[in-house]
């Protein structure tokens, strides 16, 4: 029993001081000057692997931006939509910048930041196409996939008059506008920048948004030091209008007013 006693005791010792712990992430940081950012390698134009087989994207270089402005250097690990909370509660990142969306399920075992990009669904044309909002859809053929969120918002805002082609599935939707069976695409931001990566010869370019659901950075819970310093680099980012220039770069339009 007295050893039972001794395993009890270290234990109730341990999760003692985890709080305490749980409050140093930007100590340790600023002292090994090195900080590791949790990143996507397969979610363009957010983050994939580009040419070089370096990761590159809106992600990657926010990371990387953090990270300069804090005086470290950066580890970006790649991540995966399933395991990038578990990899803030293990401890094998300090930071997930990950195309991720805040919500109370969400908030109960992670923190977040202040907004620091967008992540919208949106309308895409060439730029030859005159299209600035939902009544320049009049007349045209606009590609979207079926039951979609953009589906159900351009419903709601198209003309009568415009032929809302629907297709099974986004790769689906993409073909028909790539080989040119629609004039449009109303599609998400990840598909739309990877679309346009891959077919440059479109000239495509975000037209006009249908619904914005913005990207937040990912701090483990209890870190409040660790976001406060994160929720300051983003604010002097957004004065300086770096998030609307990476935001331009990497989705054709500025971050805009993104939430706190």
């Amino acid at each position: 029993m007295h050893r039972r006693s001794l395993i009890a005791a270290s234990a109730l010792m341990l999760a003692a001081a985890l709080p305490a712990a749980a409050q140093n992430a930007l100590d340790e940081v600023m002292a090994k000057k090195v900080i590791t950012i949790a990143i996507p390698t397969d979610f363009p134009p957010y983050g994939f692997v580009g040419t070089d087989l370096k990761p590159q994207g809106l992600d990657v270089d926010m990371a990387n931006y953090i990270a300069t402005k804090l005086g470290v250097k950066v580890e970006l690990v790649p991540v995966t939509s399933a395991n990038r909370i578990p990899y803030l509660q293990t401890r094998k990142a300090d930071l997930v910048i990950s195309t991720l969306g805040k919500n109370p399920e969400r908030e109960k075992v992670i923190d977040f930041s202040s907004a620091y990009s967008p992540f919208f669904q949106a309308v895409f044309a060439p730029k030859a196409t005159p299209i600035k909002a939902a009544a320049d859809l009049a007349g045209k053929t606009v590609g979207v996939t079926r039951g979609a969120m953009e589906d159900m918002e351009l419903s709601k805002i198209a003309p009568s008059s415009t032929d809302i082609k629907r297709f099974e599935d986004n790769n689906a939707t993409v073909a028909a506008f790539v080989s040119g069976q629609v004039q449009a695409i109303a599609t998400g931001a990840s598909v739309a920048g990877n679309m346009m990566a891959r077919n440059p010869n479109l000239g495509a370019e975000y037209k006009f948004v249908l619904k914005d659901s913005p990207n937040f950075i990912g701090i483990a819970k209890g870190e409040d030091k660790l976001r406060a310093k994160v929720n300051e680099i983003i604010a002097a980012a957004k004065a300086a209008g770096d998030l609307d220039n990476l935001a331009k770069r990497w989705l054709g339009r500025p971050a805009g007013d993104l939430p706190l």
